[in-house]
């Protein structure tokens, strides 16, 4: 027997709203949670609506980053040293990866493809497999504790050059011939043609590099031993005490709050550009 089509219609949003709320319920329990005191949350029944607390939370975590049990780093300089790191790293994965993919499309010189596919082979060696060469270089070029050992041994991009090389193989071989009859060099064909045409993805590109920068833990801990030269992940970690009693849960949640700000503002900004770069076939 066919259901009926309204019910059918409802499936999908019932899945959907249930999805939704499980997913935003543990940022709404941290939004509040930021509101109250660290005595109303370590009783265990914290309300659920919000507390008089919040200024007081916000402005202590931004401006000192310590409560009455822990010491840390104020949150602004976590975030803006995960601003920078981020940053760099989205800006220089799209910059090496889109030249890179140029190269390879658009260029023949020998070993061409032998070296896409060196390329391609990293996408099989994740950065765990790395860590230790990689440390090791970063700690003799002495960059420990430097905005360079954060962000350089992560600019590379495997992943981004594929797609860059995927894009650049549907720009069809009449337009590159049209712009040599008219006299157009690599590089003026590369800024006034291959990166107009790529726009989009390098839209979709840098929100998701822009999150696996902010997002980075692994590496932050390893190559950071100066407290200010932490990044946000790191620094809430290091809230964390050893116990609920040695623990400011209204501190670590207004920071946690604060630390999901500029992903969501990149989102929230780039969302044409990121779903147009996303599901855009012709170019």
């Amino acid at each position: 027997m066919a259901m009926p089509k309204h019910r059918e219609s409802w499936i999908p949003h019932f899945v959907l709203i249930v999805g939704v709320v499980v997913f935003a319920f543990p940022i709404y329990f941290a939004l509040i949670g930021s509101t109250h005191d660290a005595a109303t949350i370590a009783t265990g029944r914290m309300p659920l609506l919000p507390g008089g607390h919040t200024l007081e939370n916000y402005w202590q975590a931004l401006t000192s980053g310590s409560g009455f049990r822990v010491s840390g780093t104020p949150v602004r300089t976590l975030m803006v040293n995960s601003l920078i790191m981020a940053l760099v790293i989205a800006v220089g994965k799209i910059a090496i990866s889109i030249i890179s993919a140029y190269a390879v499309v658009f260029f023949a010189f020998p070993f061409r493809m032998f070296f896409f596919w060196m390329i391609f082979v990293t996408l099989m060696l994740p950065v765990e497999v790395r860590i230790i060469p990689t440390y090791k270089v970063v700690t003799d070029l002495g960059m420990i504790n430097t905005f360079t050992g954060l962000t350089v041994p992560l600019i590379a991009s495997a992943t981004a050059t594929l797609l860059f090389r995927q894009v650049f193989l549907t720009i069809p071989d009449e337009l590159a011939e049209a712009a040599k009859i008219d006299g157009a060099g690599p590089l003026r064909f590369f800024w006034q043609m291959v990166l107009p045409l790529s726009r989009t993805n390098i839209a979709a590109l840098f929100v998701i590099l822009f999150i696996y920068g902010w997002n980075q833990y692994l590496w932050p801990l390893l190559i950071t031993t100066n407290r200010n030269m932490e990044t946000i992940v790191i620094g809430i970690v290091k809230m964390i005490g050893t116990s609920d009693a040695q623990t400011d849960w209204n501190l670590i949640m207004a920071t946690a709050i604060l630390a999901m700000l500029p992903p969501v503002a990149v989102v929230i900004f780039m969302q044409h550009w990121f779903v147009k770069g996303l599901v855009e076939t012709e170019k």
